[in-house]
């Protein structure tokens, strides 16, 4: 098996073990936690029958790596679980909340792209000017502020000040995907500051990179434009880096969206495994932390496959 279909296929046999350990570490989430599952769902002041009788009926008294395989077995077949205090099925809440947080990651890694790219391209056929200066500074600071501070900011200038935006809350973009997209503005602009900093900074690098490498100064030798070796040459050798870099920032868009989401109230996987977390609703936890490693995994496989379209070579040594 040759090429990208065979790239694909030995990357997914790679990913077997990865999906394994991630199941286990997430399921180690529930004794990784401080306190007793079972004293959190019978009550602080419960008895040791009662206390004793939880353990039993959700099979905390079980060795854990019996535990492990009955969760795992149940997760393969899609069942995640029930909340310990709603009863709701864990899945049916993450459905529910999981278009709000691909919104946001989505919304914020366009606009960190958008922004981003052309401020590292700027950057690298201006170096040393001025403008390099400016657009290397404002990545650093873009790197150094945190995503929920400049939320505070944000609502506090768009929405409380100038009522341009909404403070809180989000709409679902099946029912109306202008009003959904209006809504997640602002927490998308505060979550893309870091994607737009580490594009600039890192396409910068890799643009220089190439336009100094004696493949180009060759070009220039033989009366090559500069737009032509930039659009034809420059920006081709470092489409695989832009590409990499841009889905390891999914990454952290996912980290990042967990505290966005508490600061402007967005009902996303984020708020909810915050607030099971708090409530010690560990199913929860659990199926929420399970979707986003998967998302991460899946993530980082795409990311495998356009590299080795983009160029074959990935494809033949990976």
């Amino acid at each position: 098996m040759q090429g990208v279909p065979g790239m694909i296929a030995r990357r997914l046999v790679q990913l077997l073990p990865v999906m394994v350990v991630s199941t286990f570490v997430v399921f180690s989430l529930v004794y990784l936690m401080p306190g007793d599952p079972a004293i959190a769902i019978a009550g602080e002041y419960a008895s040791d029958e009662r206390i004793a009788e939880i353990r039993a009926i959700y099979g905390f008294d079980r060795p854990m790596i019996l535990q492990y395989f009955t969760w795992l077995g149940n997760v393969v077949t899609g069942d995640l679980g029930r909340s310990l205090f709603s009863y709701e099925q864990v899945s049916r809440l993450i459905i529910d909340r999981m278009p709000h947080t691909l919104l946001l990651v989505l919304y914020a890694l366009v606009i960190g792209a958008l922004i981003g790219i052309p401020f590292g391209i700027l950057a690298a056929t201006r170096q040393g000017t001025t403008l390099d200066k400016v657009i290397t500074s404002i990545a650093s600071l873009g790197v150094a502020v945190p995503n929920f501070w400049l939320g505070i900011i944000l609502v506090a200038t768009f929405a409380l000040s100038l009522r341009w935006f909404p403070a809180t809350g989000a709409t679902s973009i099946f029912e109306d995907p202008g009003r959904a997209i209006y809504f997640m503005t602002l927490p998308a602009l505060a979550l893309s500051t870091s994607v737009i900093a580490v594009l600039a900074r890192q396409v910068r690098s890799a643009l220089l990179e190439v336009l100094n490498s004696q493949h180009i100064r060759t070009l220039r030798a033989k009366g090559l434009s500069s737009g032509s070796i930039l659009w034809k040459h420059g920006l081709r050798n470092v489409a695989a880096t832009m590409l990499t870099i841009t889905g390891l920032q999914v990454n952290q868009l996912f980290s990042g969206a967990v505290i966005l989401e508490a600061v402007f109230a967005i009902p996303g996987l984020g708020s909810l495994i915050t607030y099971s977390a708090l409530n010690k609703d560990f199913p929860i936890v659990q199926g929420v932390a399970l979707v986003l490693v998967v998302f991460v995994i899946l993530v980082n496989l795409l990311v495998d496959v356009l590299n080795a379209i983009l160029d074959p070579r990935v494809a033949a040594s990976t």
